[in-house]
Order: C-alpha cells, then structure tokens, then sequence
C-alpha cells in the first residue's frame, strides 16, 4: 500500500480567498483599493480570482472612486486597504460616501490576532481599537476572527450596506487571519436580503388628502429620490398635484429640468425659499432639509410639510412636519395611488389663484434678474461652455471649487444619476477620483471631473490611474491660484483673505508627464477644447486659468 498522501484537488486556500469569493458570490465584479503589508492575503487572493481590481495612489481616493462607482451602479463597491494608516486614510471619503447613501464597503485588515483587545504590543499599524475610529462615520461596523466566518460577515456588511437608507460600512479582518490556510469549502452562494422601507398606510393616507387637499402644494426633492431610482413616481406625481418641484443639490435630475412644474435647483436663493415656504403642504422628499437645502437654516415653513426620509435620523429633524420613515420609491408610489383615489372619491382639490406653471415661470424670472445685476457674465458663459460641451449621456463629478457651487444651483444634468458632488460632506479631493470610479462602472461613456486647482492636488496622483486603466475621464481643472471658495469666505467676512494663495505645478506638463494629453484653455475656447477631449478615448486634462466669483448669497440679509 502506498503511504503518498493523495494530490490536493485544488490549490490552497487561505483566508484572503474566502474574501474575494465571498465579494464574488454576492455579486461583485470589481473591488478598488491600495495593498498593504497586512491586507496581502486579500490581493493576492484577487489573482485566483474573476474580479476586477482597480488600484488606486491614496487610500482616501480609492474611497472616493468606489463611492463614485456605487453612486453610478446604485450597488454596493468593495474598497480593500489595510490596517492603520491605510485604513485611517479613507475616512473623509466614507465620510462622504454616509453623507450621499453610497454604499461603500470598506474591508481592512488588522493586527494579528494576538494583538487585538486594546493592550499595547508594538505591533506595525497597531490602534487601541481600530473599528472605534469607524462607528461614528459609517452605517455599521463589522469583524471577523476566524476563517469561517468571514463569509458571514462579508454577507452581513453587504446586506447592511445596500439596505435602505444605503451607505458605507467597514469590515476587517486580522492579518494572521487572511493568511491561515483554510478548511472552509470554496464559497459559491451567499444569500443577502437588503430591507426596504415602506411607508405605514394610515400616514400615506393622511399624507394623500393634506396634498390633494392643497391649494399650493410644492415639492422639494433630495438625493433620496435619485438614490431609490423613484424618478417616474415623482414625476407622476407631481403631474397628478400640478406641484411645482425643487431639487436640492444631491438630488439634481430627480426632476426635468425644463419641464412646466421644474424649479430648478435655486436653493441659495432667497426668492426660491419664499417659494416653498409660501407652499400650504410642501412634500419633502429624500432630504433632511440640511444647512444647503434650507439656504442656510433660514428656511421657515408656513404651511404643513410632509416628509419622506428613509434616514430615521433626518426625519423631522430641522422641521416639524408629518414623517414617512421610507423609502422614496414605495412612498412616492403609494401616494400616487391614494391621491387617485382620494380625487376620485371627492374630487380635485381647490384651484389656485394663479396657475402653478405660471408660477414657476415667475420665481425663475425673479432669479433670473437677481443673477443679472451682478455681472456674472463670465461665470455663467463658462457653465454653458461646459454644458454644451457635455455629451447628454455622460456623467459629471464635481469638486468642492466656485464653478460647483454655481453647478448646484445652475446645472442641467439632463438625466437622472449624472451629476454627483462631495456637497454632502463637502470634503476636498472627490472630484477626479470619483469620475475614475464612474468610469469603471460604464467605460464606453464620458465622464466630466471638475475641480479647482487646490482640490486638484489631492488627487494629481490619480492622473496614473487614469492612464494606467485608460479611463474615458476629461479632467477640467479652473486654476484661480488658491483655495478660491475660502478665498471669497474670508474676503467677505474679515475684508481680506490669509492662507488662500497657493503655488501650484503647471499643470498642462503635469499631466503630459503622465501620458496624459492636456490643453490650457480660456472661455472663449473652453467648449471647443473640452468637446475634443471628450471626443478623444481615454483620459485628458482641460487647464482654465480663471478667477471666478460666487452669485451673492441671500441668506445672511434673512
């Protein structure tokens, strides 16, 4: 009898692997991420695998590119990084990602086992308690301390990131954890049921007569209508009320721009908050009714207000109002439901005085004459050139410098799920790496990055992830030589600016360093110069040299 132990059927396994097959068994086909010392049982895992590994330069624009990608796809994006420092760096950007529902889940490694409990051991990228640094930024906090239940916990993340409200959660694993071979059978299914929120009848009824009932009914849309993908449910909507509705920021395309009942995105605008505070039930939906959507906290309601959050924390909690805890989706289909039948049972409700289109059409001229008394020719000459440049399909993502701003307030996506903003937590360095990660999720359509020439620096590196994956991204980049939103800030607020300007790269040969083609431009040339790049396959760099100036805000006059 031979005393040969029989061939292994296939080759080991460790803990790294039963990650990436549990990524893959729920769905993912690609992770983002930078390796690190502790984290190399997961990397080298990805090569016996089918997923698609994107890697980015700093920790925090690998959290940026994959809450760009879960913002494009509405799914959930693995982020791998390692313990410590790898794994600190990416709080800004899951700060961002809780703050727009993006379902980030960020997987870190740790300290071998020995090391953990909070004693001090030496041990490379040690922290008392690394997953303390998480709980107050993302959604949930995970762990796994054993092979075997690693796909669990990859499940119980995934499931927790894509429930309703989405968002970022965090999962790590110990290094001696990854590495340790396994007995654990390769993962081939695991079954996830996200929940979902639907509103309780009795408040959707009360919530259908108070808006059928109304004589003015406005709506104010958020990023939560976008987020639930509840766009013809709005429109249905607000067509059955004749509503006229606003979009905050993050919630840009939720509403056609030009349709009768559109307001736009004229929150920083006195005029607007008039509007909507003048409303008799104003419908709130998918937004807390924060610091920008309020214009400012100056916001007051004079009528009722109905909100729709499917975050329990934002729901009535800048204003009193009748609360749906649900998603805007369900919500939003229920109360067309009940509006027809409450209409048909007792007929419409009461007619305005003067038509809501009417309406509309003046609060936009209002805007439209406080924009023109303040010679802002330039600005809004540069935005068109960026608009009409812009590929009606494509995406945009937009940093935190002047020409957002006027974006927020200014720009028509011209669909839903194409204009996407660090507004939320309104951190610099989003811009670029977030298109990156757009691009991953859809590689045959433009993607628009825009940032100043400070925010710009966060994330040059990323100019050889754009190359190296040759992704379709055209990065516009105003260079106003400083930090120009705290600029004007400190400007207006003490009469002169101090730790604004910045010595910056020329960053036309930068980017050409890189491989990467790059113009400098001026507004006469912008819309030319930037419809050639997005005509042009992979990635570009449009330099504008331009100091650009804010629309006077309205709130510090309430």
């Amino acid at each position: 009898m031979s005393t040969t132990p029989p061939a292994p059927t296939h080759a080991p396994r460790n803990g790294g692997d039963l990650v990436v097959e549990s990524l893959t068994a729920l769905g993912a086909t690609t992770v983002f991420g930078l390796p690190g010392q502790h984290a190399l049982g997961v990397f080298d895992a990805l090569r016996r695998s089918a997923l698609r590994y994107v890697g980015l330069r700093v920790e925090n624009n690998a959290g940026f590119a994959a809450d760009g990608y879960a913002r494009a796809t509405h799914g959930v994006a693995p982020l791998l990084v390692s313990t410590g420092p790898g794994a600190l760096m990416t709080l800004a950007a899951l700060q961002e990602a809780a703050a727009a529902s993006a379902a980030v889940l960020a997987l870190g490694s740790q300290v071998p086992l020995a090391g953990l409990g909070g004693g001090r051991h030496g041990y490379l990228h040690e922290l008392p308690d690394q997953s303390a640094s998480f709980r107050g930024v993302v959604k949930s906090v995970h762990t796994a301390r054993t092979a075997s239940q690693i796909p669990s916990a990859v499940a119980a993340a995934w499931e927790s990131a894509l429930s309703t409200p989405h968002g970022p959660v965090w999962l790590e694993i110990p290094q001696d954890v990854l590495l340790a071979p396994v007995d654990v059978p390769p993962v081939t299914e695991l079954v996830v049921s996200p929940s979902e929120l639907a509103p309780r009848p009795e408040l959707v009824a009360v919530a259908a007569e108070r808006l059928a009932r109304a004589e003015r009914p406005v709506v104010l849309a958020g990023g939560g209508v976008v987020r639930a993908g509840a766009e013809a449910e709005l429109l249905a909507l607000a067509e059955q009320l004749r509503a006229p509705v606003a979009t905050t920021f993050g919630g840009k395309g939720a509403f056609p721009w030009e349709h009768p009942l559109s307001l736009q995105s004229w929150l920083e605008d006195r005029h607007t908050t008039s509007f909507l505070e003048d409303a008799d039930t104003l419908l709130v939906v998918g937004s807390g009714l924060g610091e920008l959507s309020s214009n400012y906290h100056t916001f007051r309601p004079r009528g009722r207000v109905v909100q729709i959050e499917a975050d329990l924390g934002k729901l009535e909690s800048n204003h009193a109002a009748l609360g749906l805890h649900a998603d805007a989706r369900l919500a939003l289909s229920a109360l067309v439901r009940e509006v027809a039948r409450y209409e048909e049972e007792n007929g419409p409700g009461a007619a305005p005085e003067v038509s809501p289109e009417a309406a509309v059409s003046g609060l936009l001229a209002r805007v439209r004459d406080r924009l023109a008394g303040q010679d802002l020719d330039l600005e809004q000459r540069v935005l068109a050139a960026v608009r009409d440049a812009l590929p009606d399909d494509a995406v945009s993502c937009w940093d935190m410098t002047i020409l957002a701003y006027w974006a927020w307030s200014a720009f028509d996506p011209r669909r839903s799920n194409a204009l996407h903003s660090a507004q939320g937590a309104g951190g610099l360095g989003y811009g670029f790496p977030a298109a990156l990660g757009v691009a991953v999720a859809d590689p045959e359509r433009p993607v628009l990055a825009v940032s100043g020439d400070g925010g710009a620096m966060y994330s040059i590196a990323e100019l050889a992830t754009a190359r190296q994956y040759d992704l379709p991204v055209t990065w516009l980049i105003v260079d106003d030589g400083g930090y120009g939103v705290l600029r004007a800030y400190m400007t207006d607020a003490f009469g002169r600016a101090t730790a604004t300007e910045l010595a910056r790269p020329d960053f036309v040969a930068l980017a050409e360093s890189f491989g990467v083609p790059a113009v400098r431009t001026s507004p006469d040339r912008l819309g030319t110069d930037l419809a050639a790049a997005f005509a042009a396959p992979g990635p570009s760099v449009v330099v504008l040299p331009a100091r650009l100036r804010m629309f006077a805000p309205t709130h510090l006059d309430s």
